[in-house]
């Protein structure tokens, strides 16, 4: 199975990636919202909507 970023050879340490770097690239890609599942339930989006809108008002300004 080769690394889902670079293609190279996997190696087990580091599995299903060649290595720590393309690991940390994936991790990058989830937090930055590189990766995505869609929703068409309109509650899902109305619960994001009010899961962000808290969050924005507990940080400092």
């Amino acid at each position: 199975m080769p690394c889902p970023i670079c293609e190279k050879p996997t190696e087990t340490a580091f599995r299903p990636f060649c290595s720590k770097r393309c690991a940390d690239v994936d991790l990058a890609k989830w937090f930055t919202g590189g990766y995505a599942i869609a929703a068409d339930d309109p509650e899902d989006a109305q619960e994001l909507d009010s899961q962000l809108r808290q969050a924005d008002q507990q940080k400092p300004h």
